[in-house]
């Protein structure tokens, strides 16, 4: 408000623009409404709104029992406290954070506003003589138009590269393994009795079986014998 100007009018023309030119908005409210303007509400509550009618990102740090507050800093009239209880019924209704010391208001804006940053990256003010050449600014355009087209084209080449394959079994699809063993009574390599069996699973269970083993290479005799694991197992449960 040190910023008026004279006429109420020019007052809120000056609100406006400066909340145009903001990337966030931040109201703090405390146990008074403030100031009434032109519209009936106050200045704080109309600067809020318009804040939100404008998409900005907005944050409410609410004190969290304004009734605590010293006589001087609270609303004394009724319609006062009235209208105060609705701002802040407005403002809960959007993201807000509670304070009740000067300490936990610091603190709760500071870690919001970072957060906020986080989440709503804006493009801020840049001095003059920060700002990039145009010879600069056209190869950063040139770069970012090739990245675009070069994720365009991995793009079209993944979904080419699955084209064809909707038949394939995977997943969950049932597959039934066959397998045999043999009962060795004497020491002779050909077994006395050959037993077969067979049962279903899926893929993704015979995925989960082997695909450790293949976080490094491994050779064919080494995926064998974590199928025939996996198998002896299944067979087990």
């Amino acid at each position: 408000m040190e910023l008026f100007p004279a006429t109420n009018e020019d007052q809120w023309t000056l609100i406006r623009k400066v909340i145009e030119d903001c990337d966030y908005y931040i109201v703090v409210i405390g146990g008074r409404y403030g100031s009434v303007g032109p519209l009936g509400i106050s200045y704080t509550q109309m600067e809020y709104e318009y804040a939100v009618a404008q998409n900005k990102p907005v944050i409410a740090f609410l004190h969290k029992d304004p009734g605590t507050l010293p006589a001087k800093r609270v609303e004394k009239s009724e319609q006062g406290k009235e209208k105060l209880d609705e701002f802040r019924a407005l403002a809960q209704q959007k993201m807000c954070k509670f304070w009740t010391t000067p300490a936990d208001l610091g603190s709760a804006v500071s870690r919001s506003l970072i957060k906020l940053i986080k989440a709503n990256p804006a493009v801020g003010w840049v001095k003059a003589d920060l700002l990039p050449e145009k010879s600069a600014t056209e190869e950063i355009l040139r770069l970012r138009q090739q990245i675009e087209d070069l994720q365009n084209q991995l793009a079209d080449s993944q979904q080419a590269s699955t084209i064809g394959i909707e038949h394939l079994a995977q997943g969950d699809d049932i597959v039934e393994i066959s397998y045999a063993f043999g009962a060795f009574k004497t020491s002779e390599w050909r077994p006395d009795v050959t037993y077969k069996a067979s049962f279903q699973t899926t893929w993704n269970h015979i995925f989960s079986a082997i695909s450790p083993l293949l976080i490094d290479e491994a050779p064919d005799n080494t995926l064998k014998k974590g199928l025939n694991s996996f198998i002896e197992a299944e067979q087990l449960n």
